[in-house]
């Protein structure tokens, strides 16, 4: 119903989107917006919402990253329609992808596709704006080594949040000091280069041709090692896709032996979100290198 969308967002939309809403049916948004189906007498959007002051800029960042994405023109990426700020709300209009059934080129498809997105370089790691990986901030500020930005802009802000909230002690703080200083032989160094950020199956739906599409990024140029990293810690992944993705752009020898390290990242950041389990696999790993 229309009537579930904030009338402040509404009344917004009214003036920014060039046809006046019909309905409205959640169908999405995660446990930090709301979301749903937007009916326009035009087509269907895809409308999400949070609060502004809880999160501030989210969706502006997102945008951002969206239209970097699709700017590369490698994999099909939601069209961004506005986004803005109605009362002490946020709300971000992305075009509406209808999931369908995957091709069968569907896996051997994503794997070329990402590797062909993981050729756009840049200078440095990180990017020209901090953005958010789920409800968190995420810092990208600029840098030269892999290793110092994998270090100060990913892993430091985790532990540092975790450590504040008394989700880890200091005995699992200094395991993290101790492999600092170890990462500068264990991590290759590579062109920086522009990854998703937070590539887990939940983040990859099928368009209307059955083709991927990627949503809800963490973008920045950093090591695609610790995105590759990341499709295997929730799983869902085929092995059509990690096959086609080393067909068209190798791996440096080795790379699975380093996918836990890279992983430290998103484990920590379900460490702050969510705590229980994740603290445990986190010193494991954590062990093994140290």
């Amino acid at each position: 119903m229309l009537s579930s969308v904030p009338s402040v967002i509404l009344k917004q939309l009214e003036e920014s989107v060039s046809s006046n809403p019909t309905d409205f049916s959640f169908c999405g948004g995660g446990c930090i917006n709301h979301g749903g189906r937007l009916k326009t007498r035009t087509g269907d959007l895809f409308l999400k919402w949070n609060d502004a002051a809880k999160f501030p800029g989210m969706f502006i960042a997102e945008a951002k990253g969206l239209k970097l994405l699709r700017n590369a023109g490698d994999i099909y990426i939601p069209e961004v329609i506005t986004e803005g700020v109605a009362g002490s709300l946020q709300f971000l209009v992305l075009e509406f992808v209808e999931e369908h059934p995957q091709a069968g080129t569907y896996w051997t498809d994503l794997g070329q596709q990402l590797a062909n997105l993981h050729k756009h370089t840049a200078p440095t790691y990180g990017l020209d704006h901090a953005n958010y990986i789920g409800s968190l901030p995420q810092q990208n500020t600029r840098t030269e080594k892999w290793t110092d930005f994998f270090i100060t802009q990913r892993l430091e802000a985790q532990v540092k949040l975790a450590l504040d909230r008394g989700k880890i002690n200091v005995d699992t703080v200094m395991l993290f000091s101790i492999l600092y200083n170890k990462l500068g032989d264990l991590l290759p160094e590579e062109k920086p280069c522009l990854l998703h950020g937070d590539l887990w199956s939940g983040n990859l739906i099928t368009n209307d041709k059955g083709r991927p599409c990627l949503i809800d990024p963490a973008v920045y140029y950093g090591h695609r090692e610790a995105e590759i990293a990341f499709t295997t810690l929730f799983g869902g992944f085929s092995d059509e896709f990690y096959n086609s993705y080393h067909e068209a752009f190798a791996l440096a020898p080795g790379y699975a032996e380093r996918f836990d390290i890279y992983n430290l990242y998103p484990l920590m950041v379900h460490v702050n979100l969510f705590g229980g389990g994740y603290v445990s696999q986190v010193v494991s790993i954590l062990r093994q290198w140290v």
